[in-house]
């Protein structure tokens, strides 16, 4: 009975944060709040958000992040994909995207303030020999007015991603025939690639662009570190009235909120019909013969790779200058290292990143050993006895948290266990905070161990059926040995998420769990880099060494039979 109600108890803690955090989001915002005072629907919410006078400019840069961003990381990487694919040199750029997946958001922020600022790493190399700058210039590259430092530390993090959902698609698919076909007809790689393997990937591609999104549309924290500041993005505004000292922002945050889920799906509803445009009026071009390229056309081709190794190269750099700050002690510019080192902040930092780091790792084990309890009890219920529910809408609901903003449903998920007295206690705190990292760590799982259970070879359950051993035995015996890889896998995809997770903890906890996005964050707005480095230092390399072990440990553990791992 408990294996039959696994999936309807991940569906159940799912939904119920979801719904009840748009509930709890949508009622303020139409001003019913009993616990202050409105008890009636009113629209003066509205009428305050309409009134504020940076709305314009805040939707305008949420759309204009979100959308190029996300567009970006998407043409970069096929663009990568087309001119990389059946070569050596796709191996290594995905060899070094791996790092980046796993580095945190806010962590892969600060490298970049520190890589790309006035002050940063980039011109103190090129100073003053070839800049001639003996001071910092006056330049605005951080937190400019447009937004092109947040969509630059988005794209470096968002396309590792697209290319690994592209790279793990593109093993269902013919791929290497196709574009051999399409070459042999006298196609270049690039219209190769277009023509003949982009209208069959990107099918698969539609649910992590969604993501991808919805996620750059409402991130924060990043668009607290890299900007812009004045106006900020809707997002980050949304925080700022919901964190007011005065509770009656509380309304206009959460009309604010609402008004964040109405500006998602018109930027799904844009992407959904440039989609469909697209496919409209790409007809003619995939009729289309072949042509000879320009000679400029060719190098053009050929340099199509170069901005995905840019930026690659770019979040990979922004972890130096995460390391040589923590252990500066003196650093004038335009020195290139400092002239003189120190462990000075690690130590002074010492109590207080001893107690983010035990919670950072108490939050993600609990959410981790949940997730996986689950997975695995939800995939071997369907093993065993099928599957009860529709494939499309189930797959749909467990990746909903990915496509619905945070700041959309966070807020009320937070009013919702404010009012139900869930966070009166330092428990109840603990296990909100807990809740809201399962809303991310169980899709992430489910996409690590869905694949490996599909793959696995029945008849060994057969086999072991007919020599008389019991379902669990089976489980324990068989199935679990030779699904280790896959689950260290989903603990370490567990455990980078569960380290990211900035605003679930700041709201859910009441600002009183400090974990290292929490502090590094936080840090962000204070004077002295040292003290930033060392915390974003440590959330960087927390995510790694979860996903090196994961590697590692089924190697050392299978050392004997490299099948299992390999």
């Amino acid at each position: 009975m408990l294996l039959r109600a696994a999936p309807y108890g991940v569906l159940i803690l799912l939904l119920v944060p979801l719904l009840g955090g748009l509930l709890g989001t949508l009622l303020p915002a139409f001003g019913y709040l009993p616990a202050l005072g409105g008890d009636h629907f009113s629209l003066a919410p509205w009428r305050q958000l309409l009134a504020w006078p940076g709305l314009g400019k805040a939707l305008g840069l949420s759309l204009w992040t979100g959308l190029a961003a996300t567009l970006l990381s998407f043409l970069l990487a096929q663009f990568a994909l087309a001119m990389l694919v059946a070569s050596p040199w796709l191996r290594r750029l995905t060899l070094l995207t791996a790092p980046i997946i796993a580095i945190p958001h806010a962590a892969i922020a600060v490298g970049l303030l520190f890589l790309l600022s006035p002050s940063g790493w980039i011109l103190r190399l090129l100073s003053p020999g070839i800049t001639g700058f003996q001071r910092p210039p006056d330049w605005l590259i951080i937190g400019d007015a447009w937004g092109l430092s947040l969509i630059l530390g988005l794209v470096i993090k968002e396309l590792p991603y697209l290319l690994f959902m592209s790279l793990a698609a593109l093993s269902q698919l013919p791929a290497e025939r196709s574009l051999m076909v399409a070459r042999s007809l006298g196609q270049t790689r690039l219209s190769a690639w277009f023509r003949a393997i982009l209208p069959q990937l990107y099918p698969h591609l539609r649910l992590p662009l969604m993501a991808v999104l919805a996620f750059s549309l409402s991130v924060v924290d990043m668009a607290l570190i890299l900007g812009p500041n004045t106006p900020s993005t809707l997002a980050v505004q949304v925080l700022r009235w919901f964190s007011d000292p005065d509770l009656d922002f509380r309304y206009l945050a959460s009309a604010g909120a609402s008004l964040l889920t109405l500006v998602m799906l018109t930027s799904l509803a844009i992407w959904l019909l440039a989609e469909r445009l697209v496919r409209h009026l790409g007809g003619g071009f995939l009729a289309w013969g072949v042509h000879r390229p320009r000679p400029w056309g060719r190098w053009l081709e050929r340099a199509s790779a170069i901005p995905a190794w840019v930026a690659v190269l770019l979040g990979m750099m922004a972890l130096v200058p995460l390391a040589v700050w923590s252990l500066a002690r003196r650093w004038r510019f335009p020195d290139a290292l400092p002239s003189r080192w120190s462990l000075a902040r690690w130590q002074q930092q010492a109590e207080a990143l001893g107690e983010a780091w035990v919670n950072t790792l108490v939050l993600a084990a609990v959410a981790c050993g949940i997730s996986l309890v689950l997975v695995l009890a939800s995939l071997e219920k369907e093993a065993r006895f099928g599957r009860r529910l529709p494939r499309r809408g189930t797959e749909l609901l467990k990746y909903l948290p990915l496509i619905v903003p945070q700041a959309s449903f966070l807020f009320g998920f937070q009013v919702m266990a404010l009012s139900l007295g869930l966070a009166n206690s330092g428990l109840g705190r603990w296990g909100l905070v807990v809740w809201a990292h399962l809303l991310y760590v169980l899709p992430y799982s489910f996409i690590a161990l869905t694949l490996a259970y599909q793959r696995f070879d029945p008849r060994l359950v057969q086999t072991a059926q007919s020599l008389g051993q019991g379902p669990w035995r089976i489980f324990w015996r068989i199935k679990l040995p030779l699904l280790s890889p896959a689950i260290w896998a989903a603990l370490g995809i567990g455990v980078a998420v569960s380290v990211t997770q900035y605003l679930p903890t700041l709201l859910l906890g009441g600002g009183r769990i400090e974990t290292l996005a929490v502090e590094t964050v936080g840090r962000a707005a204070g004077g002295d880099r040292r003290v930033l480095a060392v915390f974003a230092l440590c959330q960087a390399v927390l995510p790694f060494v979860a996903l090196l072990l994961a590697g590692l440990i089924p190697r050392l553990q299978f050392w004997n039979r490299r099948g299992v791992w390999s």
